[in-house]
C-alpha cells in the first residue's frame, strides 16, 4: 500500500528526510550554539578575568544563569539525543501527509503549485481561482470586479502567515491589523510607500484607488503611530478619523484636447423580462439620470430574440423595449442596438437565462443538427448553426430568412427612433455570445481555460457542405474533420494536429482549414448584407473576439478552432476585415488584455500574448479603414483599469493617430453608481471627451 501511495503521489521521502534533518540540524547547532555562549559568560568576568568561586555574587549569577539554561522558559537548552529524534519522526510525517495533499491538488484539481510549495502556496491558488487577487507578498483580497462588500464597507484583506511577517517588519506597514484592498501591484506598492489609511466613517470618506479597513485595532493602532515617524508626517484629523495620504501616484497620460470617443453604457441583460416587460421602470430611470449627469452620450441594450419571437414565427413583441427606448430619448441620451440571436445564459457576466425561441427548439429536438455539434455528436443549443443559413428547416424558412425578417420587423417599429436619431447603430449577432466565431470552447462540454477547444463543424448541414468542396477539390475523402485534433481542454503539443510540424500545416489540414474558416466569413458576409438592407444609412457593428491563449505557438490552436485561420506564417483576420469593410461595417473587438486586470491568468502556461491579439486586430481593421469599437469584458471600478481603456482607446505611439470610434462601458450596476466609483467613471468620461481633469497625476 506505501508503495502504491507513493507512485500515486509521486513524491521522493527520501529528499523530504534529507531537508528534515538538514532543518533540525540546523536548529540543533543554534541551541548549542546558545549553550556555548551562555556558559562562557561564566567563566568570564566582566572585567575579562576568570571568576572565582569565591565571589558569592558571582555564585548567585552563575546559579542564575544555569536556572536560566536548565528552565524551559529561561532561553535555550541542550535537548537530548531522544527528542531530537522525535522532531525529526514528527516532520517527516507532517511533510509526508503535505506531498500527498499537494500531489492529489496538481493531479486531480489542476492546480499549479511548485515542487516545494507550502500552505501559503495552497492558499493562493484557492484564492486565485476564487477570483480574488493575490499580491506577490501573499496579501490577499477580493476582487472590486466581484462587487463583494463586507460589513464596515471596505475590502477585507486576508495575508498568509508568511506576508503577516514580512509586513511586521516594513515601517509603513507596522500597525497590526491593518490591510489595504488595493486592486493591482502598483496601487499596493505605492501605498506602502505612502503609509495607511485608518477609517472610522462610511467608505465614501477614502479616496477611490485606496480604500483599507481596520479589523478592531484603533485602540492599540493609535498609540503605535503617535510614535511613528511615517505616521506622524501625514496623518490628518477629520471627523475623528485619521487617514494617512495613501493615494498611490500613479503615472497618467494627458488627454485633455484629445479626440473625443463617445462613451455608452451597457444596460443590465434583466432590464426586459421574459414577457417583454420593463422591469423597474422607476428604479432605471433614475439611474439613466445618474448617466445623464456624468455626460455619458448614450446606453447600449441587448434586444433578444428569444424575447421578442419567443412563442411563434413572425409574432414579434415589441411593448418593453419602446418604453424603454421612449425613456432614454426623453433624457436625450442615444441608443445602440444589438440584435441578439443566441441564448443568454451559462457565459462570462450572464447573471439571465434567455433561450431561444420556443419553437425554434421544438425544431431541435426533432432535428438536433440545426445545432451547431463536435465530434462526439454533442450538440450546442447556444446558436443556430450556420449550416441552416439556406437550409429551409425553420418552419418553412431559412436562417438568414428568420434573421432578416426579424430585423425588417425592428426597422419598422422603431422607425420614428430611427427618424429622430436616437438610435446611431445596430449590432448584429454572428455567434455564440454574439461574436463571429465558432462555439470552440464551451465550459458545459468540458472546456477548461487554456484547453485549445474542438472543432464545430459535424452537424449534417455543415458536413454536407464540407462534401461539396472536398469533391470540388478532387479528394473527397477530405469530407471529414481531423481524428487527431485532441478534445477541448487539450494542449497543442498534445495533439498531432496542432503540434509544431503538424497536419494543421499538411495539405489536407490546409484545405479543412481555409474551408472551416471560409464557412466564418462567409455567415457574417450574408446577415450584414441583410443588415445593410434593413438599416440603410445606419452604422452596422459586428463583434470579434480575441482569442489569445496559444498565441505564441505555431499553430494558434485556440484560434483555429474557433474560425481564424491565423497560424504564424498566415494573417487570418484580413478576409474578416475585408468583408466588413465591404458592408461598411463597423468591428467592435474587445482587448483581451482587460482580463489581467482582475483575473490572475497564467499566460506564461498558455503561450498567452494579449497585446499581440489586440495590436493585429485593431491594425489589420485601421488598415482597411474600418472602424473599431471597443468594450470591457468585465467590469472593474478602479482607476488602473480606466487608465488602461484610455491607453487602448487613444494609442500613443500610433503614427497616424488612430482611435476607438466608441466605447461601451460592461455595465450599469449599483455598485457603478455608489459615490466613490462613479466619481471616478465621471472622471474617466471626461478624459474620453478629451476635457481636462484637475486631479491629474503626472
Amino acid at each position: 500500500m506505501a508503495t502504491d501511495m507513493q507512485k500515486l503521489i509521486g513524491t521522493s521521502e527520501e529528499d523530504d528526510d534529507e531537508d528534515v534533518e538538514m532543518d533540525v540540524k540546523e536548529e540543533d547547532d543554534e541551541e548549542d550554539d546558545g549553550a556555548r555562549r551562555i556558559c562562557s559568560s561564566l567563566m568570564v568576568g566582566d572585567d575579562g578575568g576568570m571568576v572565582t568561586s569565591g565571589s558569592n555574587n558571582n555564585r548567585f549569577e552563575q546559579h542564575q544563569v544555569q536556572e536560566q539554561v536548565g528552565t524551559p522558559g529561561g532561553g535555550r537548552r541542550c535537548r537530548p539525543l531522544e527528542e531530537k529524534e522525535r522532531t525529526k519522526l514528527r516532520e517527516r510525517h507532517r511533510r509526508a501527509i503535505t506531498a500527498r495533499i499537494l500531489a492529489g491538488l496538481r493531479r486531480h484539481g489542476n492546480y499549479n503549485l511548485r515542487v516545494r510549495a507550502d500552505i501559503n502556496d495552497v492558499i493562493a491558488a484557492l484564492a486565485t481561482e476564487a477570483g480574488w487577487v493575490v499580491l506577490p507578498d501573499g496579501t490577499t483580497f477580493p476582487s472590486r470586479s466581484q462587487g463583494i462588500k463586507p460589513a464596515g464597507g471596505g475590502s477585507t484583506a486576508v495575508t498568509s502567515s508568511s506576508s503577516h511577517m514580512a509586513s511586521q517588519q516594513t515601517p509603513s506597514t507596522s500597525i497590526r491589523g491593518v490591510s489595504c484592498g488595493f486592486r493591482s501591484v502598483p496601487e499596493y506598492n505605492a501605498c506602502r510607500m505612502k503609509g495607511v489609511f485608518l477609517p472610522n466613517s462610511p467608505p465614501y470618506d477614502a479616496s477611490p484607488n485606496a480604500r483599507c479597513q481596520s479589523s478592531s485595532l484603533m485602540g492599540d493602532a493609535g498609540e503605535q503611530s503617535a510614535g511613528h515617524p511615517l505616521i506622524n508626517s501625514s496623518v490628518d484629523a477629520v471627523d475623528g478619523m485619521q487617514i494617512v495620504d495613501a493615494t498611490p501616484k500613479l503615472p497618467e497620460r494627458d488627454f485633455a484636447g484629445s479626440a473625443y470617443i463617445p462613451v455608452y453604457v451597457m444596460l443590465p441583460l434583466g432590464v426586459i423580462n421574459m414577457k417583454c416587460e420593463l422591469v423597474d421602470p422607476d428604479g432605471l430611470l433614475k439611474q439613466l439620470r445618474l448617466l445623464k449627469s456624468a455626460n455619458v452620450d448614450g446606453v447600449m441594450v441587448d434586444c433578444w430574440w428569444g424575447i421578442v419571437e419567443a412563442h411563434s414565427p413572425h409574432e414579434y413583441n415589441w411593448n418593453g423595449y419602446r418604453k424603454l427606448f421612449q425613456m432614454v430619448h426623453e433624457l436625450k441620451l442615444k441608443l445602440q442596438v444589438v440584435l441578439s440571436f443566441h441564448e443568454c445564459g451559462g457565459n462570462v457576466g450572464d447573471d439571465v437565462c434567455i433561450p431561444l425561441p420556443h419553437w425554434v427548439a421544438e425544431i431541435g429536438r426533432s432535428n438536433p443538427d440545426i445545432f451547431f455539434t463536435d465530434r462526439e455528436g454533442r450538440r450546442n443549443p447556444e446558436c443556430l448553426s450556420w449550416g441552416v443559413d439556406k437550409e429551409r428547416v425553420l418552419r418553412g424558412r431559412t436562417g438568414l430568412e428568420v434573421y432578416f425578417d426579424y430585423m425588417r420587423s425592428f426597422r419598422v417599429e422603431f422607425n420614428d427612433f430611427f427618424e429622430d436619431g436616437v438610435i446611431t447603430t445596430i449590432g448584429v449577432g454572428l455567434g455564440p455570445c454574439g461574436e463571429l466565431r465558432f462555439p470552440s470552447f464551451p465550459v458545459k462540454h468540458g472546456w477548461r481555460y487554456p484547453g485549445i477547444g474542438e472543432f464545430q463543424c459535424y452537424d449534417q448541414y455543415l458536413l454536407k457542405i464540407l462534401r461539396k468542396a472536398a469533391e470540388a477539390r478532387g479528394h473527397s475523402f477530405w469530407a471529414r474533420g481531423p481524428d487527431n485534433a485532441g478534445s477541448y481542454s487539450s494542449r497543442p503539443h498534445e495533439t498531432g494536429f496542432f503540434c509544431d510540424g503538424g497536419d494543421y500545416d499538411g495539405y489536407y489540414g490546409r484545405f479543412f482549414l481555409n474551408w472551416y474558416s471560409k464557412v466564418l466569413v462567409d455567415h457574417g458576409d450574408r446577415v450584414l448584407y441583410l443588415a445593410k438592407l434593413a438599416f440603410e444609412g445606419t452604422r452596422i457593428v459586428a463583434k470579434l473576439s480575441g482569442i489569445h491563449w496559444w498565441y505564441k505557438t505555431a499553430s494558434h490552436a485556440a484560434e483555429l478552432t474557433a474560425g481564424f485561420y491565423n497560424p504564424c506564417n498566415r494573417d487570418g483576420y484580413a478576409a474578416i476585415m475585408a468583408m466588413l469593410k465591404k458592408h461598411s461595417a463597423s468591428l467592435n473587438f474587445t482587448p483581451v488584455e482587460f482580463h489581467m486586470l482582475h483575473q490572475r491568468e497564467d499566460f506564461s502556461n498558455s503561450l498567452s500574448d494579449p497585446q499581440a491579439v489586440v495590436w493585429q486586430v485593431t491594425n489589420a481593421a485601421w488598415d482597411v479603414g474600418v472602424e473599431v469599437v471597443s468594450e470591457n469584458p468585465l467590469p472593474f471600478l478602479d482607476r488602473v483599469g480606466y487608465n488602461k481603456i484610455l491607453d487602448n482607446a487613444k494609442p500613443l505611439a500610433d503614427p497616424d493617430g488612430r482611435y476607438l470610434s466608441s466605447f461601451i462601458y460592461h455595465r450599469l450596476s449599483p455598485l457603478l453608481l455608489e459615490r466613490q466609483n462613479f466619481m471616478e467613471f465621471e472622471r474617466f468620461v471626461k478624459r474620453m471627451h478629451g476635457e481636462a481633469v484637475h486631479d491629474l497625476q503626472v
